[in-house]
Formats: C-alpha cells, structure tokens, sequence
C-alpha cells in the first residue's frame, strides 16, 4: 500500500488553501454539485471558490451536454482547473478540465489500460467504491476514490452509513486515497479525519439551503482547522 503525503497524489492545484493533519497529510474538504441546476447556482459556485474550495465535483445525472456548458460558461474559467466532472468527459476537449470522474459502474466496465492511459495524458482521475473490499484493489490510476455512505446520507435519506462507533480506516484498506461522503457537516467532520479518511466531501449539508451554502462551507473549514492545530 502507499505511504507518507496523500495530498501530491491528490493533485491539488498548488494554490489550494489545505488543512493540515498533523505531519502525515493534509485532509482535503471537496464539495459535489446538487444533482439538479437551479437559478444562481454559478453564482454560488464561485462564491464557494472565492471562500477557498479547493475541489468541485460536477455531478448532473440528468442534464445534457448543453446544460452542462451553460453551468460552466457562467463559471469563471480561473476556477475551471479545480473541477471534476462526472459523465460528459467529452465537454473537457471545450474547457481547461483535467478531471474526470468515474462512477463504480463505468469503471467496473472499463479496462484498466484504458485509465492508465488517460493518467498518462495528464488527466486526474477519481472514482468511487461502496464496499471497503473494493478500496484494496483499485488501480493505481486513480488519484483518489469516494467512499460512501460514511454517515446517513442527508441528500439521499434511503442511504444509510456504516462507520459505526469505533470505527477506523487503516492504512492497508488504501490502495489509493479514500475521501469519504455521506452524511457529512459541520458537526461531525471531525469524526471523519479520525477515522483515518484523507478527506470528506459534502452535498447536502451544502445544497439543501443554498442561500446558506458559502456560510455551510466555512462551518465545515473551521471545524477542520480546530481539530488539525490540536
């Protein structure tokens, strides 16, 4: 398994404002879009960027091709180097987009080469697993894998969490780093970087009040930054 830094494997742009854990790596804060556009929702996007998002996951299952490039075109293109999209891969041949997301599905379909190949390009990949069996043996293309649901998803309230009381990633479930998603907030982020996660990403404690998004987001900051200066 890997050792020391995970944040060069996450390929963070180097401008990024990181949290840091202690002298063993830095725990990354990632938002993933609301699955459904809705009115000023580029607006709150840069907003997010200008308060010190470092990553952004592009998730709209439903959207086409064309709704996606209106999202984007309303997004500032200084911001277009800190977003991964999930599905439409074809739109980062249109925008300075580097990251590609792949759902369980579509890499458990796909040949590994085929990944290996994109990382080779210079593209940064990311996945995501819902069994810890499965974090063992990914390939070591990918940059990070999500792992969900870590807590009650508040998004999706049929999705129920599986870190009980005491539990702990260890190192040697990593083949690659693990963000974990689900459930997560302001009030329990902290129990997310003990569990050993190398980050969390958020969505509903972030979308579920829009207006409250930007302020929901430095809660969850502010809380990282009070468990890493202990």
């Amino acid at each position: 398994m890997f050792s020391g830094c995970w944040a060069s494997m996450l390929e963070w742009p180097c401008d990024m404002e990181r949290v840091t854990c202690n002298s063993r790596s830095m725990f990354s804060l990632v938002v993933i879009s609301h699955a459904q556009m809705f009115r000023e929702e580029a607006s709150i996007i840069q907003q997010l960027f200008e308060a010190g998002m470092e990553l952004f996951h592009l998730r709209k299952p439903q959207a086409d091709d064309q709704a996606l490039r209106q999202l984007l075109n309303a997004i500032p293109d200084q911001w277009h180097q800190r977003i991964a999209i999930h599905g439409h891969h074809q739109l980062m041949h249109e925008y300075d987009i580097r990251r590609l997301h792949f759902t369980e599905a579509h890499r458990e379909a796909t040949k590994e080469d085929v990944f290996f190949d994109m990382k080779a390009k210079g593209y940064n990949l990311s996945t995501s697993v819902h069994a810890l069996s499965a974090l063992q043996i990914l390939p070591g293309c990918f940059s990070y894998s999500f792992f969900s649901p870590v807590f009650d998803s508040i998004s999706k309230q049929q999705y129920k969490g599986v870190a009980g009381e005491g539990f702990y990633l260890q190192e040697e479930q990593k083949a690659v780093p693990v963000i974990g998603l689900g459930g997560i907030d302001a009030g329990n982020i902290r129990s997310v970087a003990a569990m050993n996660f190398d980050g969390a990403a958020v969505l509903g404690t972030i979308w579920n009040e829009p207006a409250k998004a930007v302020a929901n987001y430095t809660s969850l900051l502010t809380q990282l930054k009070r468990t890493h200066t202990h």
